[in-house]
């Protein structure tokens, strides 16, 4: 915050029709020169954010449970970031490491070395997005591999690209029209236990069942997946799926590849989401909550594995950009300062006792599910399993129009995910699942 500027407060705070005018003002401007192909959950602007409050420029203030899908976590505005992104602003902002390096992108590489699980030795290439991250895994295990075949599973979402578009599930919005995708992308039924009540074993049996008989394990370079699955629906995998899809992996020489781009950061109430089932990935992809809101990814794994690429097979002309990585050393240190994965198991301890009352008292809660400070309901229509997406999007619209920000999700777009952030106050938190609630007794 700057120092000129006075405390937005810590409370949301409605004072105009939403959108405002001011902002609908804005929004007149972005229809003439922004791309009609981005969406806009709710066309209200923001002008500045602290903490777990945003203020958009008609003064209203509105409470964040989805901290820029996954990415705020530490909360806006945090001074210890702002004071490294200024100080490294003032020192030079751009070199490309390929060119000529800088320590700030050894120290990034060095945190992730120490924090991603396992205890072999491990290196790291930098990139802008988790798509790119994503991208990137897949060359290191095809070139380390000498395999071709890619395995992703059901309801994933791993970006935007091409490549990324072939390895994402679900076609609207984010494949239709737009192909031919990449090639030797193979998919495999993902462990839904609220809709296919299998245990994790079973889920994995499936899974390496249809994998065998429809790629063969010797053509498999890499199996992909996210440990919590995001845009596909928060779904959690049943326990015991995870690990024996690694134990597959080991036996058979494929590279284990973690998507923790949403989960990963202290979201789910540990470092990373593999971690609470002890499974150690060859490769872990992050981005998101990595950077304190600066775009920085990552790909770190075994040394064996990320070195066995031809120098100059790995990088990108910003990859790994100085701010950014100053943005994310501040944040990985404040991440530690504050606790935030304990931070995250309370408020997972609020978030589920708060979900679990709603769904008691509403049918349209067919599921509530996720670890941490990642949790969703899953809404259907009462006394079924059908998806019921009209539901989550009035759930939605109802809890913005309130001062809250909620995000929905899921193949079906019948699920509302919660990502506060880590810094939120119990009061807050209690206020924002006072609002959800209303909002699912409103959609009932």
């Amino acid at each position: 915050m700057s120092s000129s500027q006075p405390p937005i407060g810590t409370e949301r705070k409605v004072v105009t029709e939403l959108p405002g005018p001011k902002s609908r003002a804005l929004h007149e401007r972005r229809r003439q020169v922004v791309s009609a192909g981005l969406s806009t959950g709710f066309p209200v602007y923001i002008e500045r954010g602290e903490g777990a409050i945003l203020l958009d420029v008609d003064g209203n203030q509105f409470l964040d449970l989805g901290s820029g899908i996954a990415v705020t976590s530490i909360g806006h505005a945090v001074p210890a970031v702002i004071e490294a992104v200024s100080q490294q602003v003032a020192d030079f902002t751009h070199t490309c490491f390929m060119v000529v390096p800088y320590e700030e992108y050894v120290e990034v590489c060095e945190e992730l070395a120490a924090l991603t699980p396992g205890d072999f030795p491990k290196t790291t290439a930098l990139f802008n997005s988790g798509s790119e991250a994503v991208e990137n895994a897949v060359k290191v295990a095809r070139l380390a591999t000498g395999r071709q075949a890619i395995v992703a599973f059901d309801h994933a979402y791993h970006g935007r690209t091409n490549l990324t578009m072939a390895l994402t599930a679900k076609n609207m919005p984010y494949k239709e029209h737009f192909g031919p995708f990449a090639p030797e992308v193979y998919r495999a039924p993902m462990s839904y236990p609220y809709r296919d009540g299998l245990s994790g074993a079973e889920a994995a049996q499936r899974a390496i069942a249809a994998i065998e008989s429809q790629v063969g394990a010797h053509n498999v370079a890499g199996l992909l997946i996210e440990p919590i699955q995001g845009e596909g629906g928060f779904v959690v995998p049943a326990d015991g799926f995870l690990p024996a899809l690694s134990a597959w992996a080991a036996a058979h020489g494929v590279v284990f590849i973690a998507d923790e781009i949403q989960a990963g950061f202290c979201r789910t109430g540990d470092w990373f989401a593999v971690n609470h089932e002890g499974v150690i990935p060859d490769l872990v992809t992050t981005a998101k909550g990595l950077a304190g809101g600066l775009p920085l990814a990552a790909v770190t794994g075994r040394a064996e594995l990320m070195n066995a690429v031809h120098e100059g097979g790995l990088g990108g002309t910003y990859g790994g950009n100085p701010v950014a990585a100053a943005a994310a050393l501040a944040t990985i240190r404040t991440m530690r300062e504050l606790d935030l994965p304990a931070k995250a198991r309370a408020i997972g301890e609020t978030l589920s006792t708060r979900l679990h009352a709603i769904a008691a008292e509403s049918p349209l809660v067919g599921d509530v599910r996720g670890r941490g400070a990642m949790m969703a309901i899953e809404l259907v229509t009462p006394g079924t399993t059908e998806p019921n997406a009209a539901a989550a999007k009035a759930v939605v619209a109802y809890c913005n129009q309130n001062g809250v920000l909620a995000l929905s999700c899921g193949t079906y777009g019948n699920v509302i995910r919660l990502l506060p952030p880590l810094v939120i106050t119990d009061a807050q938190l209690r206020d924002g699942l006072d609002v959800l609630a209303e909002a699912v007794r409103a959609a009932s």
